[in-house]
């Protein structure tokens, strides 16, 4: 690889980052430790990578110390795995002191983790993006030998999103106003989502419909090799239809099927796992299932409120549900699901096991069709099942607490369940 062309990228990253705003973001790194950052496409990763490097720059480094290479540059389109050296040579060329590689979308470049082990292996300092989940899998770890660790960033979260917005949400100064605001950014945010550049614009949808077909036609068709691209964007329409919904693999394949697309339930599967690994989707588990259903019968979730919100045209109630489960799934390491059992008629949206916690979702209680529906399954649940020992209803903008049978149901608004930190 060109020396020169790789200085010049150098460079030119050098003013990005010294120009660059940064909206201080809830992640943390150890300071003598090397990461692989991955996510969302256009969730921040870059950006955090940027924060590491002012930070660095504020403690003394010097800029040509610090070796930023986007691999999604069309400079270098033709980089293969044996060209990772002329980076290190070029670096050499650049500094005499320790230099820190940030490298981005590293995923692009088969063979990359050969290279990431060697530069640990050197004790050099490294920082590392990709877009892709198989990143981050367990076969990966292994082959890295655990000296990165990972950090899955995803777009902003309710905290963040006002931070950028310039609200506050200090709780000891809540006036009526500042509680205003947060429920009306709150429904902004459960619309528009929260990919930290759509922000920039006063009509979002253009921008994160652009994301969105890059993260399908790039991510999803492209490094999978799918040619029935059509048969892919029906497949996460229905997907966005069902939010809320159980479904199993074989009946997005009838469905599917119904409409006239010749699509195997291989195929429904592999595509299916495709998004997941793009970070576009994300599923939640029957607790109750059996281990095959538990695979096969589930609950389908967008990862970003945008994106769902292409698909539902302001369906409030299924924007509600999927910025809960994104919120769980941001909350807790461990696992979350849904619990449905017919033997019993249980059927509650989320189920927290780490903290006995089991959740509805409802845009509002005050019908009393609702609100006997809601609670009676809460109460059920309490008969039948006792690892849950807290009970919450998060609605859009309602709260009390709720005293039957014994038990406390607290119902939420949605813009104080977003600001809980766990």
């Amino acid at each position: 690889m060109n020396h020169e062309i790789l200085k010049r990228i150098i460079a030119e990253q050098h003013v990005v980052i010294s120009h660059a705003t940064i909206i201080q973001r809830e992640y943390r790194f150890e300071e003598n430790a090397n990461y692989i950052l991955t996510g969302m496409r256009r969730a921040g990763k870059s950006t955090l990578m940027y924060d590491r490097v002012q930070d660095l720059i504020q403690k003394g480094v010097k800029w040509n110390q610090i070796i930023y290479i986007n691999f999604e540059d069309e400079r270098l389109a033709e980089f293969r795995m044996e060209d990772f050296n002329d980076i290190v040579e070029t670096a050499a060329e650049l500094t005499t002191r320790t230099p820190y590689y940030f490298l981005d979308e590293i995923q692009n470049i088969e063979g990359w983790e050969r290279f990431a082990r060697r530069m640990a292996d050197m004790k050099a300092h490294m920082y590392i993006t990709g877009s892709n989940a198989i990143m981050l899998s367990r076969d990966m770890e292994a082959r890295l030998g655990g000296r990165y660790l990972s950090q899955n960033i995803m777009p902003y979260n309710f905290r963040e999103y006002v931070t950028a917005r310039n609200i506050s949400y200090d709780m000891a100064l809540y006036t009526s106003s500042d509680i205003g605001k947060l429920r009306q950014s709150a429904n902004d945010f459960m619309h528009e989502g929260g990919l930290p550049e759509s922000l920039l614009y006063l009509d979002k949808r253009p921008y994160i419909e652009g994301i969105y077909q890059k993260v399908l036609l790039g991510d999803i068709a492209g490094r999978n090799g799918i040619r029935n691209e059509m048969g892919l964007r029906i497949l996460m329409k229905k997907i966005a239809e069902t939010v809320c919904s159980e479904m199993s693999y074989t009946k997005l394949y009838n469905t599917l099927k119904s409409i006239g697309l010749r699509m195997s339930k291989d195929t429904v599967i592999s595509y299916i796992q495709y998004a997941k690994n793009a970070y576009l989707i994300f599923s939640v588990q029957n607790y109750f299932a059996r281990f095959v259903e538990k695979e096969s019968i589930q609950r389908f979730y967008f990862l970003d409120n945008g994106f769902l919100n292409l698909f539902v045209d302001d369906n409030n109630t299924a924007l509600l549900e999927n910025l809960v489960a994104i919120t769980l799934l941001r909350m807790y390491a461990h696992p979350i699901y849904y619990l449905k059992s017919s033997k019993t008629g249980i059927y509650i949206d989320f189920f927290v096991p780490s903290t006995q916690t089991a959740i509805q979702v409802a845009w509002s209680i005050q019908n009393l069709d609702t609100r006997k529906r809601e609670v009676d399954n809460l109460v059920k649940l309490v008969q039948h099942f006792h690892e849950a020992q807290s009970y919450y209803i998060i609605t859009h903008e309602e709260e009390e607490t709720i005293q039957v049978k014994g038990i406390t149901i607290q119902v939420i608004p949605l813009y104080r369940f977003l600001l809980k930190k766990r």
